[in-house]
């Protein structure tokens, strides 16, 4: 309690009546009379005004008024709660060493042998369509067939290196025909539905990873997709940084409420400067100018990516296509970013270096 819980003071000795210039001072109690017709005066607590823990319960006090309990008062509310910690959603010691245990994988196939790394992408299709395929018919009753998916994806992928645009192209098309065929093998209820979804699915995965085996076929093949591969983790890294520390304003709440503007700028930035840095020091005849260009295409890329494929998962209800990687989810959860970047950086390298 203090005293402006109680309002001003009256002005009066300790203990006695207010001064209103009439009756000689003493106690109270020396006139009965008079402490039936006087207010009983309320003091404060506190030593200043003579209160104390007798005061507080409302006792008498030898030689002086009986005093009124004091009026009951609101609880005072409690402080708020200091905000939560902002933490990540995921396990970071996990997501870290899958990530360095798959970074090992991929450099190690990029530099030793080239028709491995090949291999590699066409596994990574192969799983990233089970993956979707799955979610697909769990969530949404569609069954895009995956045999004909599998088999066309990863032909896909390797005659994109054999054979190049050409082939890439050739093999998607008969990968369509061969979904149109499969499905007509079962009752034709849903059959469009069906068929639809197995054709987006060849084209979102094997045909765009298919981009990745094209810049391998140039000399300098491995550096590209090192350069590439390193440009989309840096991008995403950079919006995870920026974007946790300061985030305020949303990308794209009704997509994905996690994604701020502050974080796509970081991804750009982060992007910009790898980008200048590998086009310089990576790429034969590369210019550092290019490397920026390339650093705010992949930034976009990337984040429409991510923006996609969340879109895919707000429509099946879902948060990860999978859990194969512990901390990151499924494979196709590691290649929303990839998968449209890899056309961007291939037609950009072409249009800046060459394709040789």
């Amino acid at each position: 309690m203090n005293d402006s819980s109680w309002g001003s003071p009256p002005t009066a000795g300790l203990w006695g009546q207010p001064d209103q210039g009439a009756g000689p001072a003493g106690p109270a109690y020396d006139e009965p009379a008079a402490q039936q017709t006087r207010p009983m005066p309320i003091v404060p607590d506190g030593p200043a005004h003579g209160g104390g823990q007798d005061n507080d319960r409302g006792a008498a006090r030898p030689g002086g008024p009986l005093f009124r309990d004091p009026i009951p008062q609101e609880p005072m509310s409690a402080p708020p709660p200091p905000p939560p910690k902002k933490r990540a959603g995921r396990d970071l010691r996990a997501a870290i060493g899958v990530g360095v245990g798959l970074g090992v994988v991929v450099v190690a196939s990029l530099f030793v042998v080239k028709a491995a790394f090949v291999g590699v992408v066409a596994v990574a299709v192969v799983v990233g369509l089970w993956e979707l395929t799955s979610r697909l018919r769990e969530k949404k009753g569609i069954r895009a067939p995956l045999v004909p998916l599998a088999v066309g994806g990863a032909a896909m992928v390797v005659a994109g290196y054999v054979r190049g645009v050409e082939g890439a192209w050739v093999a998607m098309a008969l990968t369509a025909l061969a979904v149109l065929v499969w499905r007509m093998t079962e009752e034709p209820e849903g059959y469009l539905r069906d068929v639809t979804a197995g054709v987006f699915a060849a084209f979102y995965v094997p045909f765009l990873a298919t981009f990745v085996a094209l810049m391998l076929t140039a000399d300098d093949g491995a550096r590209r997709v090192l350069m590439f591969l390193l440009l989309t983790v840096v991008s995403d890294t950079g919006a995870y940084a920026v974007g946790w520390r300061f985030g305020t304003h949303k990308l794209a709440p009704r997509i994905s409420p996690g994604k701020t503007r502050e974080g796509l700028l970081g991804a750009v930035l982060f992007a910009m400067v790898a980008g200048a840095l590998s086009m310089q020091f990576m790429i034969d005849d590369g210019l550092w100018w290019q490397g920026l260009l390339l650093g705010i295409a992949v930034a976009a890329s990337a984040t429409l990516g991510d923006l996609g494929e969340s879109m895919i998962k707000r429509d099946l209800g879902i948060k990860d296509m999978g859990t194969l990687l512990p901390g990151h989810g499924g494979i196709m959860d590691r290649l929303d970013s990839l998968l449209p970047t890899a056309p961007v950086v291939w037609l950009l390298l072409v249009i800046f270096v060459g394709s040789g």
